[in-house]
C-alpha cells in the first residue's frame, strides 16, 4: 500500500486531543518522536512551574517558600491517586526514584511476613525490579519463584498460579509484577493476579512505570496492596523526575520504611534523638524532596487530569491499532513480526516489531529524524504517546522504516 497522507490528516482533525500537542514544546515539527514511553516531551506547563520554582520562589522567596514546599510530595501523591490511579487522598506520595521505592516496598512486606521468604515474579519483568530483588533475596536469604511468561502476551493469572502451586503457598510473602510489559506492552490483570496473591496469603506489589498515565487504573477496587511508577513517562515530569509509591491506607500501620530519613519522621523539625514515624502515608518519604522536579511532575498530572484518562486510552488504541495495521500491510512483507498483543484491551501506549536486525533499523531511523528505541533482542519499540502523538506521525514513522528495512537499513 502506497503512503496516504491524508488519511492519517483525516484522523488528526477528528482527534479530541489533537490540540494538546500546541501544549508541549516542538523545536524540530519534522522529527517523528516515537519514544514517549521512555521520556515524555516537555510541556509547556512544565517549563513555566519549574521557571516561576526557580525565580520567584527559589530565587524571591529563599528559605521561605519551604513553607508551601513540604508537603508537596503529599499533595501531589494525591493528585495522582485521584487522576491516574484510582486510589484515595493519603495513600500516595511522589519521592526518590521507582527503583529505590520498590526496594523499600518489597523489604517491608517480606517484613511483614515473617517465615516466609519466597517473592514470585517475572523474567521479563523490568531489569530494575530483578536486580532490586536479587539483591534482597541475596541479603534476606529468600528465594525468588521465576515466572516463565510469553514474551508477547506477558504475564497472565494462570502464570501465576503455576508459580504459586510449584511450591507451598505459605512460603510466598511478595508477588510482584508489572502492569504493562515494557517490551511487549502487554496489559497484566491486575485484579486477578491481586487475588491469587492474597489466596495465598501474600502481598501484591504492582510496578507502574509503563501504566501511570497511558491506562485507567483502579488501586482501590483491585485491592492493591504497594505500587511504584515512575512520572517522567506519560506523565512527562522530565528526566530524572521523581517516582511515586502507594501503600493502601490498611497496612500503613503494619508496614515499616526500612530507611528512615528525618522527612520521615514525626515532628520533624523537633530534631528528635530518635527516629519516630509519621503517621501515614509521610514515614515514607526519607530526604528532602526535589522541589524542581515535583513542580515538573505536578504540572504533568494537570495536563493528564486536563485530557481525562478514558480519553487518553481511547486515542492510544486508536494509535496502537493504526500502528499494528501499518505492520500487516508495510513490515510484515518484509520479514517483521509483530511483538505486542494484537487484542487492544490487552495492549498498552506502545507497539513493538520484531526483526533480527532491529537495533541497526533503530539508530538508521534515528539518523533519518525519527526517534523509536530498542529493546534487546530483537525489538523496535513505536512509543505512541496520546497527548504529543499524531496519526500522521505513526504513518511517517512506520513508512520510514518501511523503506529503510527495504534498502537495508542504510
Amino acid at each position: 500500500m502506497v503512503l496516504d497522507p491524508a488519511a492519517a490528516r483525516a484522523l488528526d482533525e477528528a482527534d479530541p486531543l489533537a490540540r494538546f500537542r500546541d501544549r508541549f514544546v516542538v523545536d524540530d515539527p519534522s522529527l517523528v518522536y516515537l519514544d514517549g514511553n521512555s521520556l515524555g516531551r516537555l510541556s509547556r506547563d512544565a517549563l513555566a512551574a519549574v521557571t516561576d520554582t526557580i525565580t520567584r520562589q527559589w530565587g524571591g522567596e529563599l528559605i521561605r517558600a519551604w513553607d508551601h514546599w513540604l508537603d508537596l510530595p503529599e499533595r501531589i501523591g494525591d493528585r495522582i491517586a485521584e487522576v491516574c490511579l484510582g486510589a484515595r487522598p493519603g495513600e500516595v506520595v511522589v519521592a526518590d526514584s521507582t527503583t529505590v521505592n520498590l526496594y523499600r516496598l518489597a523489604v517491608a512486606a517480606l517484613d511483614v511476613r515473617p517465615g516466609r521468604r519466597v517473592i514470585v515474579t517475572d523474567r521479563a519483568n523490568f531489569p530494575t525490579d530483578r536486580y532490586v530483588l536479587e539483591g534482597i533475596a541475596a541479603a534476606r536469604g529468600a528465594e525468588i519463584r521465576w515466572i516463565e511468561t510469553d514474551p508477547v502476551e506477558g504475564v497472565r493469572p494462570a502464570d501465576v498460579a503455576a508459580a504459586l502451586a510449584s511450591g507451598p503457598a505459605a512460603d510466598v510473602a511478595l508477588v510482584t509484577l508489572s502492569a504493562v510489559d515494557y517490551r511487549s506492552a502487554a496489559i497484566a490483570e491486575v485484579d486477578p493476579i491481586t487475588t491469587l496473591a492474597h489466596d495465598a496469603g501474600a502481598l501484591a506489589l504492582w510496578d507502574l512505570s509503563h501504566a501511570v498515565g497511558s491506562i485507567p487504573l483502579d488501586l482501590e477496587r483491585d485491592e492493591v496492596d504497594l505500587a511504584v511508577g515512575c512520572t517522567y513517562k506519560y506523565l512527562n515530569g522530565g528526566p530524572g523526575a521523581p517516582a511515586f509509591l502507594y501503600v493502601r491506607r490498611s497496612l500503613q500501620d503494619k508496614l515499616r520504611n526500612p530507611v528512615q530519613g528525618w522527612f520521615g519522621q514525626h515532628e520533624q523539625f523537633e530534631m528528635g534523638p530518635t527516629y519516630e514515624p509519621a503517621s501515614g502515608i509521610r514515614s515514607w518519604l526519607v530526604g528532602t524532596p526535589p522541589i524542581l522536579g515535583l513542580a515538573a511532575v505536578a504540572a504533568g498530572v494537570e495536563l493528564v487530569a486536563e485530557a481525562g484518562i478514558d480519553a487518553i486510552r481511547a486515542k492510544a488504541v486508536a494509535l496502537t491499532t493504526l500502528a499494528i495495521e501499518r505492520y500487516e500491510e508495510w513490515l510484515a512483507p518484509g520479514g517483521f513480526s509483530l511483538g505486542s498483543p494484537r487484542d487492544p484491551a490487552r495492549r498498552g501506549a506502545h507497539v513493538t516489531v520484531r526483526r533480527a536486525d532491529a537495533r541497526a533499523l533503530t539508530r538508521a531511523l534515528i539518523a533519518h529524524g525519527v526517534i523509536p528505541d530498542f529493546r534487546a533482542p530483537d525489538g523496535l519499540r513505536l512509543g505512541l504517546s496520546p497527548l504529543t502523538t499524531r496519526f500522521a506521525d505513526v504513518d511517517a514513522g512506520i513508512d520510514r522504516l518501511r523503506r529503510l528495512a527495504a534498502e537495508g537499513g542504510s
